[in-house]
Parts: C-alpha cells; sequence; structure tokens
C-alpha cells in the first residue's frame, strides 16, 4: 500500500501523478474463506478491516453485488454526532465518534471529518424540553451537548434566521461542539485500502443469491453470481436488502424499507460553518468541502427499494430552509437523490449474532448508519471473531423485539439523522 504523506502527493505532482497504484486489489473469488462479509459499504469494508486488524483474521471477502460503496454509504449527507438520548445509543454513537476523530491517521487516508458542530434547533415548548432532555442525558453520560439561547445560536452560525415573524421562530438550539461531517466515499475508500493491503479480498459485482446451511443449520457458505463461495461465517450488513439476504438463511427482520431523499445546491464561497438540523420542520443543512449546501429531507411514507422518492418531500423542506436560513433563497439546486433505509420499530440498529449458527448481522440503522460506520464496523468485528456481542453492542439484538426490550429512539433522535 503506498502511504499518503506530503512528500509522496509533491513527489507524484512532479512526476504528472503517474506513479499511483491502485488502491485495492481486484481480485477474483476464491473457493472458500474464514468469513464472507456480504455489503460492500462502510460498514462491511470496515468490519472487514477491524477483523483483519484487531483480531488478526485474514482469510476474508467482501462480497458487493455492485461497486464499491454504491449504496447508502454514497447517498447520505455525511452528518456525524452522538447526542442520541438514550445510554445505549448514545454510547454507541459515542464509541463511533471517538474512532472518527483518529480515523485518517488510523487508515493513512484523508476521511476529511470536520468537527464543525451540530445546532439542533428547538422551534415549540416541546422541542425546548425535548432538546433540554437530550442535553442533562447527554452530559450524564460524559457526552458533549449544551442550550443555547437563540442569540448564542446565531452567533454560532450566523446565516441562521432568529427572527420572531417566521411560521416557527427559534427558541433555542442544543449544541453538540464535538459533531461534524466527512466525506463518505473517502471512508469507504479508506477502509478498503486498508483491508486490502492486510490481505482482505475486495469483490465487486458478485452478488449473494443464497445462504448454504448443513444439516445441523450452520452456515457453510454462500451463493453468488460469481459462484459458490464456502465460509465458516458469513456476516451481512447490507442496509436496506439486509432483510433480503437474510431471508435466504429463514430468518425474518422486523425492518421496513423506506426511501430517504437529499440534494445539494450549486457550490459557493463558505457561508454555512456548522450542521443545522430541524425537528419541526424537518430538514436539516450542512456546506460541503466542495462549497454545494446539502440539504436532507424526511423519509417517504410509502415502502419501497426506489433510489428516488417523491417530488413533494425535497419542495416541503425547500421551503422551510428557505425560511430558517433567507440568504439561500435564491440558490439553485443541482441534484437530488435518495436511499433505501432500514428501519426498525423502535429507530435502533440492530449488529448482533443469529439463530443460525455462524450467520451475524448488521442493520436497522434507517438514516443515521453514516455516522456509525467505523464504531458499527469495530463492534460488528468484535461479534463475528468472538461470536458473543461487545458490552456496547449487547443491547442491540434482534430478540429484543420478542422480549419488548425496545430502545426507543424514533423521537429522540430529533430528525433521527
Amino acid at each position: 500500500m503506498q502511504k499518503f504523506s506530503a512528500f509522496s502527493l509533491a513527489r507524484e505532482a512532479f512526476g504528472r501523478h503517474l506513479g499511483w497504484r491502485p488502491q485495492w486489489r481486484s481480485v477474483a473469488p476464491k473457493p472458500s474463506y474464514d468469513i464472507v462479509i456480504v455489503g460492500g459499504g462502510g460498514h462491511g469494508l470496515g468490519a472487514a478491516y477491524y477483523l483483519a486488524k484487531q483480531h488478526g483474521l485474514r482469510n476474508i471477502a467482501v462480497v458487493e453485488r455492485g461497486w464499491l460503496a454504491g449504496g447508502n454509504t454514497a447517498r447520505n449527507t455525511t452528518i456525524i454526532r452522538s447526542n442520541y438520548l438514550f445510554e445505549e445509543s448514545s454510547s454507541y454513537y459515542e464509541h463511533a465518534l471517538k474512532l472518527w476523530e483518529g480515523l485518517s491517521e488510523e487508515l493513512n487516508y484523508n476521511v476529511m471529518f470536520s468537527q464543525r458542530g451540530c445546532l439542533m434547533v428547538a422551534h415549540t415548548v416541546h422541542d425546548v424540553q425535548v432538546f433540554k432532555r437530550h442535553v442533562h442525558a447527554n452530559r450524564l453520560n460524559g457526552i458533549d451537548n449544551e442550550w443555547l439561547t437563540p442569540e448564542e445560536a446565531k452567533a454560532f452560525c450566523p446565516p441562521l434566521n432568529i427572527s420572531p415573524n417566521i411560521r416557527y421562530p427559534v427558541l433555542g438550539a442544543a449544541l453538540q461542539r464535538r459533531a461534524g461531517t466527512a466525506r463518505h466515499d473517502a471512508v469507504a475508500w479508506g477502509f478498503a485500502r486498508a483491508a486490502s493491503e492486510l490481505g482482505v479480498d475486495i469483490i465487486e459485482n458478485c452478488e449473494v443469491t443464497g445462504i448454504d446451511r448443513d444439516p445441523s443449520g450452520k452456515v457453510t457458505g454462500v451463493q453468488t453470481t460469481r459462484g459458490p463461495i464456502r465460509a465458516a461465517k458469513v456476516g451481512v450488513s447490507a442496509a436496506g436488502h439486509s432483510s433480503v439476504v437474510m431471508a435466504m438463511a429463514g430468518i425474518r427482520l422486523p425492518l421496513q424499507v423506506n426511501p430517504l431523499q437529499a440534494l445539494v445546491s450549486e457550490p459557493v464561497k463558505p457561508a454555512f460553518p456548522c450542521v443545522v438540523m430541524s425537528n419541526t420542520i424537518h430538514a436539516y443543512i450542512s456546506q460541503s468541502d466542495k462549497g454545494e449546501m446539502v440539504i436532507g429531507a424526511g423519509t417517504d411514507s410509502y415502502v419501497s427499494y426506489t433510489q428516488r422518492g417523491g417530488l413533494h418531500i425535497p419542495a416541503h423542506t425547500l421551503e422551510a430552509i428557505c425560511e430558517l436560513v433567507p440568504d439561500f433563497r435564491r440558490l439553485r439546486m443541482l441534484r437530488s437523490w435518495g436511499g433505501i433505509t432500514d428501519n426498525t420499530p423502535d429507530r435502533s440498529p440492530i449488529t448482533a449474532k443469529t439463530s443460525v449458527p455462524g450467520l451475524y448481522v448488521n442493520c436497522g440503522w434507517g438514516t443515521g448508519g453514516f455516522k456509525a460506520t467505523p464504531g458499527a464496523a469495530n463492534l460488528f468485528a468484535w461479534t463475528i471473531a468472538r461470536d458473543e456481542p461487545h458490552p456496547i453492542n449487547a443491547p442491540f439484538t434482534i430478540e429484543r423485539f420478542r422480549d419488548g426490550t425496545l430502545i426507543d429512539e424514533a423521537a429522540a433522535a430529533a430528525v433521527a439523522h
């Protein structure tokens, strides 16, 4: 693996960039592996990396039905935060946030993690009560969060409109200063590059069509469009398609799949210093390193596996953004897209071993999977390698829906993104 440094960048610049090698190996699948990870997004690639780096397991394949990171990893708004309400959730996301803070150095790859802060705006008395509850709960759990008055919120984010005459006046905001954004494709490429260097095979255009099991029910491998692959363990991290893959092993997951839409504006000079999220008007916005305003909306109400959604959703979101940040009224939108979100009844993920020996699943992240990428990958690798959960992800089992031990972040996650 080529090491990135100021020296290597200068050397390649003077050499007309002709010396760069492929970032990861392109290989054909071998007949068998110790572990097969289904899903070549950030979670799957990260799990393979941590399996190799921390647990010493090198005979691993990541199989992706399309191109690497072509699913939800590339179809999100890149927000990273850990200010969730319940201790189980905040511990999980805080574990991820701490890994984010050192991920570029860990991977020797700039994932462009920017801790610019996340401002969660309150418009109603209920919002104020909910967000103050978040602040108190987070601080009790050792997670930074603070309450700002409208004037303090505007001082932190000058374009914010705090006029009392707008439809939903700003009554205050909760601020997590350590929150921020990262570059989604860089995260996937960084994990792919590091995992490949450790011997992991990354196999694109390899769709899983079946999961093989022996007479006792234990997993023995997968069937793919590029032939059968034997494996003692299979980890499924396929986001919106996780329920489809798991059904091949006879497991029914409590997931509902909905499109989630987002869009970006034309690029402009730096004008928006942080992430702003609003639950009441259901919109959120940040500015990318390229200058685009990245805008997110809510999920469409219908179940679908399409990567698009209804026009009325982004139209409503843009109306809200124009009122909240009136300076952006004349910005033109460049493109929009949709992601396939896998939503559990309590809007919390599943990272667990299953009732099928040798089969593991990491899913149900809904609209919050990107922010959890290194943490989910790290804990999923632990669960696969040791055949037991880490204490952080131990509550996030499939059985909680049977036992009623839900982690209900449906409202506590603000707009859930």
